[in-house]
């Protein structure tokens, strides 16, 4: 039994894929999502993903760690798998273009890693998705941002543990539904993310947790844990989950704002998975912005999907904006690094921030 949480439609089929012109950023795939939760399993997914729309390659480009905001996060992250991992031998399943695997390697660890968007020249990497056929096994396991892509991450675990010789521990990271919720963020539901998971979800998978948490200002969740001990979840009927019904509030809020400010510049800063949908759903809306601002020079210079909007440099953005022009930053960890970087000449609005939707609210009373 299903109960239907939120649709979307016309949103990116991969959301972080970037294209060398404008026609084919408008040209490109696009899907319709209808989440849902599973009242058995209590597991949250996106009853219309079709896995086969999915191809990863060289222009799919998701890279964060190029800020140092960023990169703090990922020391919590080493510091977690040093606390169960160290002198273990590790696989890093789906380590993206290898930021991580590397300052694993930097740091004594033996590490393998596999992704068939890997663009680097590490031998110890094997680009290609997993799958048992590998015949790969570790002491322990790091799944970093992959189960949210997997359109069946129970049997996709089984797979992992079966090819690990059902035994070693694993730690999985995943973006957490409930800061989702919480913060009002429709912007942060994509396509490619079929699944989207609760801490309780997490700890219902084993029967085994050695630890689990938040990270990342809450945006993140973790657990480490027994493969040996991989279950089926089961969920304790109650009441099923359901959205704020301001969910999409931000969206009328920066309609709001650029329309009353029509003389005003606006930029987005941001240009990965939730400045993606921010800028689309903006564009759709007929308060488009200026420009899209991404520090990650692999998507400077590249055109976004559906909305087909170019991505500039912090300093193209810096050398074209007006003192004063409104900022919607799409992630409030990075917001203080940002005000930084453009020496506070902007008005600044966090748009996953409570005070940002309840201004919205406001303004309508």
């Amino acid at each position: 039994m299903k109960h239907e949480l939120y649709r979307a439609t016309g949103l990116p089929v991969l959301q972080n894929r970037t294209f060398a012109d404008a026609a084919s950023a408008r040209a490109s795939a696009s899907a319709e999502m209808r989440l849902v939760q599973d009242l058995h399993t209590g597991l949250v997914y996106n009853d219309a993903f079709d896995a086969a729309k999915l191809s990863y390659d060289s222009d799919y480009q998701n890279e964060q760690a190029h800020s140092g905001q960023f990169q703090r996060h990922l020391d919590d992250v080493e510091a977690l798998v040093a606390r169960h991992f160290r002198g273990q031998s590790l696989i890093e399943v789906g380590c993206g273009k290898g930021y991580f695997l590397e300052l694993l390697r930097e740091r004594g660890y033996a590490v393998t890693g596999i992704d068939p968007a890997y663009e680097g020249d590490n031998p110890q990497v094997i680009k290609a998705p997993f799958t048992r056929a590998l015949d790969l096994s570790a002491d322990a396991i790091v799944l970093r941002h992959v189960l949210e892509h997997i359109a069946d991450p129970v049997g996709f675990l089984g797979e992992i543990a079966a090819a690990n010789g059902g035994a070693g521990l694993i730690y999985i990271e995943v973006p957490c539904l409930d800061w989702i919720i919480e913060h009002k963020a429709w912007f942060d539901l994509f396509y490619e993310h079929v699944n989207y998971f609760r801490l309780a979800d997490l700890q219902r998978l084993f029967g085994t947790v050695l630890e689990a948490g938040h990270l990342f200002g809450g945006q993140y969740l973790y657990i480490v844990a027994d493969l040996a001990s991989l279950r089926a979840p089961n969920h304790t009927p109650g009441q099923a989950l359901t959205l704020p019904d301001d969910f999409s509030a931000s969206l009328a809020r920066a309609v709001q704002i650029i329309q009353a400010d029509s003389g005003r510049a606006a930029a987005i800063w941001g240009a990965s998975s939730k400045g993606v949908i921010y800028s689309l759903f903006l564009q759709r809306a007929g308060a488009a912005v200026d420009r899209v601002v991404d520090i990650n020079p692999a998507k400077q210079g590249r055109y976004l999907p559906l909305s087909g909007l170019r991505v500039s440099s912090p300093q193209e953005a810096l050398d074209a904006l007006p003192e004063g022009a409104n900022l919607f930053v799409m992630n409030s960890n990075y917001l203080e690094e940002i005000r930084r970087m453009t020496a506070g000449r902007y008005v600044y609005h966090a748009v996953d921030s409570a005070t940002f939707t309840d201004q919205q609210a406001e303004t309508e009373q």
